[in-house]
């Protein structure tokens, strides 16, 4: 130990251990810059996924709703509508709404399946027929019976008029001998001429009483005749209503095409008609439409219309069948639109594109995608000029 005064020397430097290697560093894993650190590489990560998930939908094209440039084909802008494909040649087919009777409802007896071509004229539907047929039979047999009560009563009518005129007749004959007798009255007694005269008044009152009931008679059978006839012309319009109805319970095709049958009603549950199967009269329950003519209607709202044009190409792909593309031609523009689903002032209106290929997996009610070509117009336009 030194002592007071003594100066003191410096010893030699102590020794400091060499530094670690890198890779044995301690690491601070909570402090701010490693938190920052990983924060900015996760939004990286994230902004990365995002990126590849939007490229990938752009290049598959199935972004549902879409309504804006989808795409680009060579120098072309896509605009991409999504509608439902519709038949352009259509008829609804009705359960039959019978004529003069009040009917619940009708059973099937006969249906032809869903997607079966037909021709026109071909037995879509038939329903059951028998209470129909069985008033026609009974109506039939009741008109007949009237018909030969009218005959029967222009008969008695004819011979009774026959009889009233000769009654008529032979009243006018005595007359006209009483007004002779009357002219040789000086040639009589006094009870003589008495006799002739009472003869001439009852001559002449016979007459008259005979010809106004012979017109009352007439009259009479008439009214009767016309009520047989009445009866009669009521039970045909109930037998002819019974027969058409008999025919109205089946229903052919009015047209070529295929069956589409439309779901109903029954039982508690909405499901498709079936044989067996209970329908009201006027429910629409089937279609029968022309797969040669289709077209998609679909809804543009009032930025993407400003960009349509009456004959603009299209092409038409079917969300069902992803590699089935047909070509389209926009047709129709209303010149009217409706207001939106999320808001009133954002007008929609409705498109309509004529699909001008055919395949036998187009059918309606299908939901399709279709892609305008912007600048199409102006190629068509120039082609026909």
């Amino acid at each position: 130990m030194p002592m007071l005064g003594e100066r003191l020397e410096p010893g030699p430097a102590e020794e400091t251990p060499p530094p670690a290697p890198p890779e044995f560093l301690p690491t601070n894993r909570s402090g701010p810059k490693f938190i920052r650190r990983a924060t900015i590489l996760a939004g990286a990560a994230l902004l990365v996924i995002a990126g590849a998930v939007v490229l990938r939908g752009h290049k598959s094209g199935s972004a549902p709703g879409t309504t804006s440039v989808a795409s680009r084909l060579g120098t072309d802008h896509v605009l991409r509508l999504k509608g439902t494909t519709e038949a352009i040649h259509s008829r609804a087919i009705l359960a039959p709404v019978l004529s003069g009777q009040q009917v619940g409802i009708l059973t099937v007896t006969h249906l032809m399946p869903a997607g079966s071509h037909v021709k026109k004229g071909d037995l879509l539907v038939e329903f059951d027929r028998q209470a129909q047929v069985r008033d026609y039979l009974d109506k039939q047999a009741e008109y007949n019976k009237l018909v030969d009560q009218v005959s029967e009563a222009q008969a008695k009518e004819s011979a009774a008029r026959a009889k009233d005129e000769t009654e008529v007749h032979q009243a006018e004959s005595d007359l006209h001998t009483a007004e002779l007798e009357m002219k040789r009255t000086e040639l009589m007694s006094r009870i003589d001429e008495e006799k002739a005269q009472e003869t001439l008044e009852q001559a002449k009152a016979t007459l008259a009483q005979l010809k106004e009931t012979f017109g009352l008679k007439r009259s009479a059978a008439q009214a009767g005749i016309r009520i047989l006839e009445i009866q009669r012309d009521r039970t045909q319009r109930i037998m002819q209503n019974a027969q058409a109805n008999a025919e109205l319970m089946q229903i052919r095709s009015p047209l070529d095409g295929v069956v589409v049958l439309e779901t109903i009603w029954k039982q508690g549950r909405i499901a498709e008609p079936q044989e067996g199967d209970q329908i009201r009269p006027g429910v629409q329950f089937m279609q029968v439409v022309d797969p040669t003519a289709m077209q998609v209607q679909v809804p543009a709202n009032q930025a993407d219309v400003l960009n349509l044009r009456t004959g603009q190409l299209a092409e038409v792909h079917l969300d069902a069948y992803p590699d089935l593309i047909l070509p389209g031609k926009l047709e129709q523009i209303a010149p009217v639109g409706r207001g939106g689903d999320f808001s009133a002032k954002v007008r929609i209106f409705s498109a309509i594109f004529s699909i001008q290929g055919s395949d036998t997996r187009l059918m309606p009610d299908l939901s399709a995608a279709v892609d305008v070509r912007l600048d199409g117009h102006s190629q068509t336009t120039s082609a026909q000029r």
